[in-house]
């Protein structure tokens, strides 16, 4: 009897080395095979067993692939000058590269920041401003993972929108855009910008209150449409916050009906959000909405705050938070 199952084990396992390497699965099988005195039935148990188990194999590698997991950081607010208060500005560069490390390490299919990408001068200069802009940037596309921008107030404190999107990259098709969408492992990906003035005007080299923001007719038409296409499940990133329990002045002006698009879909499970430097979380309607607390705050390593997020085969959030970023585990709707 133990020999018996011993060789049934041996051969599941040539099937899996089959389907690694087929030349070492294929010698493998053939050397249980030798040991066999019935060697046509048991050529015939090998071959159904060898199927059977690569067929197994096929289903764990196939919910694999559908589990999706990004790393995320958000107002890092990065500029070479003195600390002010609670914003250490100078020090969001080191921030980030330990973020990065923890990234690497936990093999993220793509990183996200969220906005307040870097700040400006105590007082404002163009070419210094940009400058600080090109340092955090190096930086954040040396990691070698996809990396995501989405636009914060303080991206346009006194250059333009189209300054910001020319000195950074998006991958592929997201490239010098504000808002756009990206599909990985079965996920759509939402990105929306809500810099907008009440006059409809984009936020341009301080032109703008940051107590105001809106998401502008153009893009929730466009925004529609990305909720309407496809059967992904889907997750929304942000800056400025969509929730209803928080300050009214960091919030989208119409949040209330962006949140009855995602509502009515039952694909998006999350949103994603920055601004609002202490984080927060609530969920409306079946919708997740989690703030990740600002980066720039307080003095490093102690105070650094990112997150590395899963969504998992069984649709729930994951969030594996470090330093001051909160763990959270979170049940979507189906």
């Amino acid at each position: 009897m133990r020999s018996t199952i011993w060789k049934k084990t041996l051969i599941c396992l040539g099937a899996v080395l089959c389907l690694e390497s087929p030349a070492v699965g294929t010698a493998f099988a053939y050397t249980v095979k030798a040991e066999n005195t019935d060697a046509e039935a048991d050529a015939s148990n090998i071959k159904s067993i060898l199927l059977f188990s690569a067929f197994i194999l096929s289903l764990f590698s196939c919910t694999d692939n559908q589990t999706i997991k990004f790393g995320i950081i958000t107002d890092l607010h990065y500029a070479d000058r003195e600390t002010v208060g609670t914003r250490y500005y100078s020090q969001s560069i080191m921030k980030m590269e330990e973020a990065f490390s923890v990234f690497k390490k936990s093999k993220v299919d793509f990183i996200i920041e969220l906005g307040d990408f870097k700040d400006m001068g105590v007082t404002p200069d163009k070419d210094k401003t940009l400058s600080f802009l090109k340092s955090v940037e190096s930086v954040f596309q040396s990691a070698g993972i996809p990396a995501y921008h989405v636009l914060g107030n303080h991206d346009m404190d006194n250059i333009s929108k189209d300054d910001f999107l020319s000195n950074t990259s998006n991958p592929g098709d997201a490239n010098a855009k504000a808002y756009y969408s990206f599909t990985v492992k079965g996920v759509k990906c939402i990105v929306l910008d809500a810099n907008y003035n009440e006059d409809g005007s984009h936020y341009d080299c301080g032109n703008f209150d940051w107590t105001y923001a809106m998401v502008p007719n153009e893009e929730i038409e466009w925004l529609k449409k990305e909720l309407n296409e496809g059967n992904e499940d889907i997750i929304v990133f942000i800056h400025q916050l969509l929730s209803k329990s928080v300050p009214a002045c960091v919030c989208v002006q119409n949040a209330s009906e962006i949140r009855s698009l995602f509502e009515s879909n039952s694909r998006v499970k999350v949103v994603f959000q920055g601004h609002h430097h202490e984080g927060h979380y609530e969920e409306i309607n079946g919708v997740h909405y989690i703030t990740i607390p600002g980066m720039i705050e307080g003095e490093s390593p102690e105070n650094n705050t990112y997150a590395v997020v899963e969504l998992d085969k069984n649709g729930r959030i994951l969030v594996d938070g470090y330093r001051k970023c909160p763990d959270r585990i979170l049940e979507t709707r189906k």
